[in-house]
């Protein structure tokens, strides 16, 4: 009804119906939350698609079905339409409103087209524009897209001019940077983008709105070929900063390999060792741990060749970083130190709250857990009081990565929520999505399994990550293989083909682990040596004690032997490696680790363990592990074994296995196969088989009617 105007013929007739005959049906807009739950099976941003629709659920359907950043033609068709039912004068205001976007106040829109401005009661009423306290807007910002492709390039360039010179003086407070760099690229202003863009940029970032940050410098760089040199690379480090903020590498990366040139042609020793380490950093985060290694020692080469420097500092801490990420604890240690006594002399801040982050984190990975985290939560506390806020947010994660590692759940929840607020609030993409990681992971060692792949589905939405991207199908990989669901080997090769390159045991290990698991619950022990081989001598000769202490035990699972260990590993670990079965399952009970509880006590010769073991698994959902170990109950001789359908199956008054409830959930609302198999990581042909059977359980012949009966 947004089409219809106070005098329109229609509306009068409504208002002439007989209001006891008449039912008055309103269309209302879908909501934020609706909107980002239909963009869900797609990966678009469902906070962007609300934003740019308004909630209009023809817009949104559009959008959806269409698939890509394109304005559908449908859409496009709609929107002009209504536009060319207007006069020409409202449509040469409309095209003025479109130019100055998010809102036009009515002061600028009068100064921009003062011909015009009369028109605009003519605008109002055509449904296109909406009143926005002292200005106006679009009702929908596809409608004012679509209306600005259709101005011609000279009247673009002449409203983006008019617009630049009036916003530059507005009548009350200051110039609205953002603004005035939108309008100079829009006027082809050279000047004015450099002028304004970097400065927007700046803002930007200073507010967390990192993305917006990112943009600006993009914009500005299009135009700085001819800057001085050292202007243009101090520009293309904080363009690739804000991209690394956001979680997009090759941008990132891309220009600071460009700084990097500059400052050699410039023969800017410091600077060019800066670069590198920079670059290095980017690397690691990108998946190029071998490239962000030599960088990180070239830089130390550079820098340690000139006097001292803050520089030098930061490529100390940068290299401890390396070194702890590849669980490398004697690099750790060496340069950790350095470090950390460089900063006291210089008096900087800023590396020694990221020093004692990962000094901590590496004390606890290796035993001294009160010092480890006594430095993590005071890096933590000095990063709030200076607004370090990468480095806050480098806390978090960090902190939570130790304590999955080692099991450590209490505060775990509380903490992973204030590090989550923190990182949405500033902006702070790719920490907020390592969070949803550690969070997914710690669900799924806690047999939380559907919560963790809930959890990880976050992340893999996320179409531009990369790290957080392998440790999320690690996590989805793992419960499928678990529960014996279908397609665990497409997710894990996919996970070992990003660690492919990596040096860090934190991919490598991680991703040899879960592949050993996987194989082993198939019934393949002769594959788990092929899939450990590699990662185990790896973390034996860095004395890596939680990745040793899991492999070893994959390993002696598949009946390798490989000798006695020469460091103490974990006591859950080194207690089944001794064959301590039972003690190994009460440990990791203590610690709140189920589904591991029951495979320790899976590898007893005893019946009543073997029993415990598989009535907890098959409460778990764990079919595949649970079929291991009944198998290994028959082959002792054991009768009578819980047979049937798994607990969740019983519990279904349709007798739906778990992975079919979540199919008839999705089907319930209204998401297609291709959908549902974008969801839930599965193919499309395995989802029809599962609506399939459902329909037939259900014994209804529609779509439309199953989703009746789960209602």
């Amino acid at each position: 009804d947004d089409e219809l105007d106070r005098s329109h013929p229609l509306r009068l007739l409504v208002g002439e119906l007989r209001t006891e005959t008449t039912v008055r049906m309103k269309l209302n807009r879908l909501s934020a939350a609706a909107v980002s739950e239909l963009a869900m099976p797609s990966g678009m941003d469902g906070e962007e698609l609300y934003r740019q629709t308004g909630g209009n659920a023809f817009f949104v359907t559009e959008v959806l079905a269409a698939g890509d950043t394109e304005i559908p033609h449908s859409v496009r068709d709609a929107v002009l339409a209504r536009a060319a039912r207007v006069s020409p004068e409202a449509r040469t205001l409309l095209d003025a409103v479109a130019t100055v976007p998010p809102r036009a106040e009515l002061w600028l829109l009068e100064a921009l087209a003062p011909n015009e401005f009369a028109r605009l009661d003519e605008c109002m009423a055509s449904g296109m524009l909406l009143a926005d306290g002292s200005g106006v807007t679009f009702r929908h910002e596809l409608a004012r897209i679509a209306v600005t492709e259709t101005v011609s390039p000279d009247r673009a360039l002449a409203l983006n001019r008019r617009a630049l010179v009036i916003l530059s003086q507005p009548p009350h407070g200051a110039p609205d940077l953002a603004r005035l760099a939108h309008h100079a690229e829009g006027a082809r202003d050279a000047g004015a983008v450099l002028r304004f863009a970097p400065a927007a940029g700046a803002r930007a970032a200073a507010l967390g709105a990192h993305r917006e940050a990112a943009a600006h410098y993009a914009r500005a760089l299009a135009y700085a070929e001819g800057l001085p040199a050292r202007k243009y690379a101090e520009l293309l480090q904080q363009h690739s900063h804000e991209c690394f903020l956001i979680d997009r590498f090759d941008p990132a990366i891309a220009s600071e390999k460009r700084a990097l040139e500059i400052y050699r042609e410039a023969a800017d020793r410091i600077k060019e060792g800066d670069s590198l380490q920079r670059l290095s950093h980017l690397q690691r985060c990108g998946g190029r741990s071998r490239e962000a290694d030599q960088s990180i020692r070239a830089a130390i080469d550079i820098l340690e060749a000139q006097p001292e420097s803050r520089e030098l500092c930061v490529a100390y801490a940068g290299m401890a970083m390396v070194c702890m990420n590849a669980d490398d604890i004697q690099g750790t240690f060496k340069y950790g130190p350095m470090g950390m006594a460089l900063a006291e002399r210089l008096g900087d801040t800023e590396s020694l709250v990221h020093l004692l982050n990962t000094l901590g984190t590496m004390e606890m990975l290796t035993g001294a857990i009160d010092s480890g985290r006594e430095k993590l939560e005071r890096s933590l506390e000095l990063a709030f009081e200076a607004g370090f806020d990468e480095h806050v947010g480098r806390a978090y994660l960090n902190l939570a990565d130790v304590m999955v590692r080692l099991r450590i759940y209490a505060g775990f929840d509380e903490m992973i929520e204030r590090g989550l607020d923190y990182c949405t609030g500033r902006g702070l993409d790719l920490w907020r999505l390592y969070l949803h990681d550690s969070r997914a992971e710690a669900h799924m060692q806690q047999g939380r399994f559907t919560e963790a792949v809930q959890t990880a589905d976050l992340v893999l939405r996320n179409h531009e990550t990369y790290l957080p991207k392998f440790l999320a199908l690690v996590v989805v990989g793992r419960v499928r293989a678990r529960r014996g669901d279908p397609e665990v080997w497409r997710l894990l090769d996919e996970a070992r083909t990003i660690a492919a390159d990596a040096i860090e045991l934190q991919l490598t290990g991680l991703v040899a682990a879960a592949r050993a698991e996987a194989a082993w619950l198939e019934g393949r022990l002769e594959a788990v040596a092929e899939e450990t081989d590699e990662a185990y001598a790896r973390a034996l000769r860095l004395e890596s004690r939680t990745f040793l202490g899991e492999l070893a035990v994959w390993r002696r699972r598949a009946g390798i032997q490989d000798g006695v260990l020469p460091i103490e590993v974990p006591e859950q670990w080194a207690a089944e490696l001794d064959g301590d079965h039972v003690r190994a399952g009460q440990i990791w009970t203590r610690l709140g680790c189920p589904y591991d509880a029951a495979l320790a006590l899976g590898g007893s010769d005893d019946e009543a363990p073997l029993r415990e073991a598989l009535a907890e698994l098959q409460r778990l959902g764990a079919r595949a592990a649970a079929a291991v170990v009944a198998r290994r109950l028959r082959e002792l001789g054991a009768r009578g074994l819980p047979r049937g359908p798994r607990e969740s199956t019983r519990e279904s008054r349709f007798q739906l296995t778990q992975r079919e409830a979540e199919v008839l959930e999705l089907v319930a609302q209204g998401m297609r196969d291709a959908d549902i198999a974008e969801r839930l990581f599965l193919s499309e042909k395995t989802v029809n088989h599962h609506v399939s059977a459902i329909l037939r359980k259900l014994g209804v012949s529609t779509r439309t009617q199953a989703a009746a009966q789960l209602r």
